[in-house]
């Protein structure tokens, strides 16, 4: 009896050491679909990896929330955008390992945009935190079917007749505080440019600043707050966007265009990260996911359906970046916001919201 059980034992541990393991990855809507996750776990079973891609219910939605999902460790694979990374007082880098370039699994690597692949805010010792995905814009997206001609200036958008018919997200403040910058004549990164100076600081915090009133005003146009992903609803008039949801809606008929103000529009890049906790198979099945999520077909979908800059020479097109050679101009980059400033901009959001409310 005693070898019987014995036996049993030695076979329920032998069953629970080949288990699959998961390789939990945390992302943004609309970047990692179903059938490319089946493709990935199909190589990984190929290559006789007991590890199983699975993508985790909950959707990214800005840096603060992201923070607080990768702090759980649950997360072995994220899609941070790169200005998160170093940003103060979330300590994105303490929760990431450098990645290995040189892996063979990462043969990919080598046709990555040479400028995107060693940003200094994406960067350790040891490496770089990151490998870039894709990028875009950060711009507001006009309902061409309500709106007849586009405003010039973000500053219209403060209109009387644009109000409760503008859509911003809540997930991320620092755009949005960008956005009433631009309204202001003021430069999108005003108030992290300051962030070593105590009296502009304290200038552009002020309850009854210009600043303030401004992205009052703005937040006060607002019909409806994103989070996961814009909803370019009929009874809105502008939509901010990052590209990706714009261009699955134009995708299914909807007759939206972005607008292109005179101030231009801020640019942001999202990438891939490895946790720090990965070693052994599940970093190698890490490297093969992301592999094939820096290869050709991924990068032609994020491009060709997301309205996305890929990050790959592989693509056959990558409409905005031959448009526009700068469009990752460094003054449009987003910034790693210090914490100074990440303070003040969403001390300055939540007054807004309350005063909107």
């Amino acid at each position: 009896m005693r070898k019987l059980l014995l036996g049993t034992a030695l076979t329920l541990v032998a069953t629970m050491s080949q288990a699959t393991e998961y390789l939990n990855v945390f992302t943004w809507d609309g970047y990692v679909h179903p059938e490319e996750v089946a493709a990935v776990n199909g190589l990984l079973k190929e290559q006789g990896y007991d590890v199983e891609v699975r993508v985790i219910d909950t959707l990214a939605e800005g840096p603060e929330q992201m923070f607080d999902v990768l702090r759980s460790g649950t997360v072995d694979v994220s899609f941070l955008t790169l200005n998160y990374i170093q940003m103060e007082g979330l300590p994105f880098e303490n929760l990431l390992q450098p990645i290995n370039t040189a892996s063979p699994r990462l043969s990919n690597v080598q046709a990555l945009l040479p400028e995107l692949s060693a940003i200094p805010m994406g960067m350790s010792d040891a490496g770089p935190l990151y490998l870039p995905f894709g990028g875009g814009s950060y711009g507001i997206w006009a309902n061409d079917d309500v709106v007849t001609s586009h405003p010039t200036s973000v500053a219209e958008l403060l209109k009387p007749e644009w109000k409760g018919r503008v859509s911003l997200t809540d997930g991320q403040v620092q755009p949005n505080v960008a956005l009433a910058l631009m309204a202001m004549g003021e430069a999108p990164f005003a108030v992290q440019d300051a962030s070593d100076d105590r009296a502009k600081m304290a200038e552009m915090q002020k309850a009854d600043g210009p600043l303030q009133t401004t992205l009052t005003a703005l937040y006060d146009q607002v019909g409806f707050f994103w989070s996961a992903g814009p909803e370019f609803r009929d009874d809105l008039a502008f939509v901010a966007s990052y590209g990706p949801g714009a261009a699955a809606h134009l995708a299914n008929g909807g007759n939206w265009s972005i607008v292109n103000f005179e101030e231009g529009n801020t640019v942001w890049l999202d990438t891939i990260n490895f946790s720090k906790k990965l070693e052994g198979p599940k970093l190698e099945a890490a490297e093969i996911f992301a592999n094939y999520f820096i290869g050709k077909e991924v990068q032609e979908r994020i491009v060709n359906g997301l309205g996305m800059v890929a990050s790959s020479t592989l693509v056959e097109a990558n409409p905005m970046l031959d448009e526009n050679p700068e469009f990752f101009a460094e003054e449009l980059f987003w910034p790693p916001y210090t914490k100074v400033a990440n303070n003040v901009m969403n001390m300055l959001s939540k007054r807004a919201s309350g005063a909107g409310s």
